[in-house]
């Protein structure tokens, strides 16, 4: 789903580039994405508070036509292949993961995980209402290794924004630093603390391994040497790295154009990660968990005119 802006970047350098980014990204604001989104009419502001019209800047019904047109839910919950999306209760402020090997996943479950405040409005499902997931965490990986522990684990984790970046040089590029912070919702940090802590249970099980047979017994060892049971884990992290012309409306900016290049980005980190094997191994030296990013010797030029 791209909007329909068919002009393409005028002139070469950053400047003229980032004027094109931002003024596709504006008419999208003001237009919205067929297909995806359409701005409220009347505004928001001027619908009676409490309606689900008074919430959001947009309208998200044209989206729940897409899904019901392109995604084929029976194959999705003849659970051939596991999906979980994430959402945030909007009352309780809970996690919350729609799993097709828990339930039967609806159009309302995606549209419900990509439901940002306040352009999108909240999701009702079974009398609840949910935002997307990303305002709590964009990172899920402690829900795949939670729920999958008894076999070996291959996690690609696709992160669109980085949370490492230069030093901003000026207000807007302020605005956008602070949105790659805030949106990559610290993937390092988690994959490295699932890394600690895979660590920890494998120092338990060599610990208990030595005690003598009576203490093995003890029913706070037997609990112990179940908690340290683990699965070995490889994490492949692809995170997406800006280009120098992006400005703070990259976010929104849903430009045929802008599509096209973070499709090619993906592509070409992609690539560059198949071409090492060791990512497709099982973790050697008696490691459990081992997280690879090849990608991250990749650099773009700084922002100039």
């Amino acid at each position: 789903v791209s909007a329909p802006v068919q002009w393409t970047p005028f002139g070469k350098g950053s400047l003229p580039r980032s004027l094109f980014n931002e003024s596709s990204a504006a008419w999208i604001a003001a237009f919205g994405v067929p297909g995806f989104f359409t701005p409220r009419i009347p505004p928001a502001p001027l619908w009676p508070a409490g309606t689900p019209q008074s919430m959001s800047f947009y309208d998200t019904a044209p989206l729940r036509a897409t899904l019901e047109k392109l995604v084929d839910f029976d194959l999705i919950n003849s659970k051939q292949v596991r999906l979980s999306v994430g959402a945030v209760n909007v009352r309780n402020g809970n996690f919350a993961y729609f799993d097709s090997f828990e339930q039967t996943i609806r159009p309302e479950h995606i549209m419900a995980s990509g439901a940002l405040p306040p352009g999108f409005p909240p999701v009702e499902i079974d009398g609840e209402h949910y935002w997307d997931g990303g305002i709590v965490s964009n990172t899920p990986l402690d829900y795949v290794l939670e729920v999958e522990k008894n076999r070996d684990l291959l996690i690609f984790q696709v992160d669109l924004f980085s949370a490492r970046g230069p030093l901003p040089t000026s207000l807007l590029e302020a605005s956008e630093r602070e949105k790659d912070i805030r949106y990559s919702s610290r993937t390092r940090l988690i994959t490295d603390s699932n890394k600690k802590l895979h660590n920890a249970r494998k120092a338990l099980r060599e610990l208990i391994a030595k005690l003598p047979d009576d203490l093995k017994n003890d029913p706070s060892a037997k609990f112990l040497a179940e908690a340290a049971k683990e699965n070995t884990v490889t994490v492949i992290q692809l995170i997406y790295k800006s280009k120098h012309f992006e400005t703070a409306s990259k976010d929104y900016d849903f430009s045929r154009v802008g599509m096209i290049e973070h499709w090619h980005s993906g592509e070409q980190d992609v690539h560059l990660t198949m071409q090492h094997p060791e990512c497709l191994e099982r973790p050697q030296a008696g490691e459990t968990m081992v997280t690879y990013d090849f990608t991250s010797t990749v650099h773009y030029p700084q922002k100039n005119p």
